[in-house]
């Protein structure tokens, strides 16, 4: 059977080094047929411009805070069988698309989603979930080692995540694209509604990762807290238009203020906001719901016929290399590092101190996987705080977690 062509779309505002180094590790990613997709504002347009492979990848010029109507304009571009979204501030797996869009050989799987790693680069942050009639996500348990298949219950959708999710482009055009109502927040979740609502079945993909860095944002400050709830509130009175019956819509609205002030409440007591600032972003998430209660409403219209053909990326096979280095030498170990990624490998430098140190993992702008930790740490978040291994013995443990992912 013949794979699904996939066009990869990225949003991209005022996050050009974000949106490089996304690009980066979409160019190591092992599937073919896909394209890349950027639609960015002028400072990302011109990052893009400077990278190596800027001739491989479409661009769409877009200079408006409304992520719904950002990504219609790449379904617009997009010429893929399947459209796939990432976020400038994430990183796939090499593996990323094999895994996402292998459930596509069944006819009746319209959508599906994988997991999202977050800032340590091991823990989970978002597994597998459906959300409720009310819009709250709800986790579920699936095999971890394949995709699993399904229908939600009567009043519930199945949970994808706008920063690794796939979407087959004649569904989206189907239902009309994403509904730019949603400027910001609940745009993948309405979309999940509707594919419910019409009957289709969403895949959920363990094995397809992305590791996603929550970057700071005009909403979200580089130690995530957050800058303004407007379109947060915005969006909730949409949602509530759109899916929740009038009579549940004011108790509805009262539990999410009680929970975003509980969520401002926590910052303010670990020093990250201070009173005052409190009361203003529980004002404009009161301000935002005012307004989102009179938005126009509806899926926007994306074309048929993507707007350009097809414009595949070059995929180049590479091989997996795994380098272990002691906090000496790692100066030189990612120098080496930057010379495998050139020569066709992907390449995980694990930098090792004898100490008891957590593992972190992230993805060098270079292009290169980096972990670092204790040889005595731990790296999964449930294991022994101190845990006794020789230097190659843990190097091989850490290959192990990861190979499924990043092995080819």
């Amino acid at each position: 059977m013949t794979r699904p062509s996939v066009s990869v779309v990225v949003v991209s505002r005022d996050r050009p080094d974000a949106l490089t180094r996304c690009i980066t590790g979409l160019s190591q990613v092992q599937y073919d047929p896909f394209e890349i997709v950027v639609v960015a504002d002028p400072a990302g347009i011109e990052a893009v411009k400077k990278m190596a492979c800027s001739d491989d990848v479409k661009v769409v010029a877009f200079d408006q805070a409304n992520i719904s109507a950002a990504r219609n304009a790449g379904v617009v571009a997009a010429a893929g069988d399947v459209v796939a979204f990432i976020d400038d501030d994430a990183v796939p797996e090499p593996t990323w698309l094999h895994y996402l869009i292998a459930p596509f050989e069944q006819s009746d799987v319209a959508a599906s989603g994988g997991f999202v790693i977050g800032r340590n680069g091991i823990s989970f942050q978002w597994k597998a979930r459906l959300i409720n009639a009310l819009g709250h996500s709800e986790p579920i348990e699936v095999a971890e080692d394949k995709a699993t298949v399904l229908r939600a219950p009567t009043g519930y959708a199945v949970k994808t995540e706008g920063t690794n999710m796939a979407v087959r482009r004649d569904i989206l055009v189907e239902l009309g694209g994403f509904d730019p109502a949603y400027h910001f927040y609940l745009d993948e979740t309405d979309l999940n509604m509707r594919l419910a609502r019409a009957g289709h079945a969403t895949a959920i993909c363990p094995r397809a990762q992305v590791h996603h860095g929550f970057a700071a944002s005009v909403r979200r400050r580089p130690d995530r807290a957050p800058s303004d709830l407007f379109d947060i509130g915005a969006s909730w009175a949409v949602f509530a238009r759109k899916f929740i019956v009038d009579t549940a819509q004011d108790a509805h609205w009262k539990d999410v203020q009680t929970s975003e002030r509980k969520r401002l409440l926590s910052h303010m007591v670990t020093g990250r906001l201070e009173p005052r600032q409190v009361r203003y972003l529980m004002k404009r998430l009161r301000a935002g719901h005012a307004e989102g209660g009179v938005r126009p409403v509806g899926a926007n219209q994306v074309t048929r016929h993507a707007s350009d053909g097809f414009k595949r990326f070059p995929v180049v096979a590479r091989h997996t290399h795994f380098e272990l280095s002691t906090l000496r030498g790692a100066a030189a170990a990612r120098e080496a590092a930057k010379v495998r990624v050139k020569n066709a490998q992907i390449v995980t430098l694990i930098i090792l101190s004898r100490t008891a140190m957590y593992h972190h993992v992230q993805f060098n702008p270079a292009g290169f996987w980096e972990q670092k930790g204790g040889q005595f740490g731990k790296s999964l978040r449930n294991e022994r705080i101190f845990q006794w291994a020789r230097a190659k013995a843990r190097k091989k443990k850490e290959m192990e977690r990861v190979a499924i992912v990043r092995q080819v």
